[in-house]
């Protein structure tokens, strides 16, 4: 994804895990995962939120360990 003037103010919020970013598509999604690739889903909201939209477009199919 580049970062256009459009895309700054996601990308910002991507950067901290205390907030929720809001709606993001599959691709912002993938960016979010791979820059919280050492957060847990349980502790970070943007690798929650990130998780959910990949598995809500069926780009991504959880372990049913991940399931709770």
């Amino acid at each position: 994804m580049q970062l256009s003037d459009v895309n700054m103010h996601i990308a910002a919020a991507l950067l901290g895990c205390g907030a929720d970013p809001g709606p993001m598509d599959a691709e912002q999604a993938h960016a979010a995962m791979q820059l919280h690739l050492d957060c847990t889903v349980d502790e970070c909201r943007v690798r929650r939120r990130a998780r959910d939209t990949l598995v809500n477009s069926g780009r991504c199919v959880l372990d049913q360990r991940a399931i709770r």
